[in-house]
């Protein structure tokens, strides 16, 4: 997932584990308020997850979250859901 966001993903920066607040995030477009986590199995029904997630919501941070093997298996619809949340054409 690195190597496709780290050169401007569509023109935006992505920073990679990135601190925010308390958290720190796997990446983050700082200029959209968008965060990115990619999530093995442990993390399915994680509550603390979803605390992590209400703490960012309440920074105005959006959480995309996808599993590692969405990104293994079709990395160009994770990248594509990002697109869209980018808000870019």
């Amino acid at each position: 997932m690195w190597s496709r966001l780290r050169r401007r993903f569509l023109g935006f920066k992505f920073r990679r584990q990135v601190p925010i607040g308390q958290v720190i995030v796997d990446f983050a477009c700082m200029s959209r308020r968008l965060v990115v986590e990619i999530d093995g199995r442990h993390h399915l029904g994680n509550s603390q997850d979803r605390e992590r997630d209400r703490w960012l919501a309440a920074r105005s941070f959006r959480v995309l979250r996808f599993q590692n093997q969405e990104v293994l298996d079709d990395i160009e619809t994770v990248l594509d859901t990002i697109q869209n949340h980018l808000g870019h054409p």
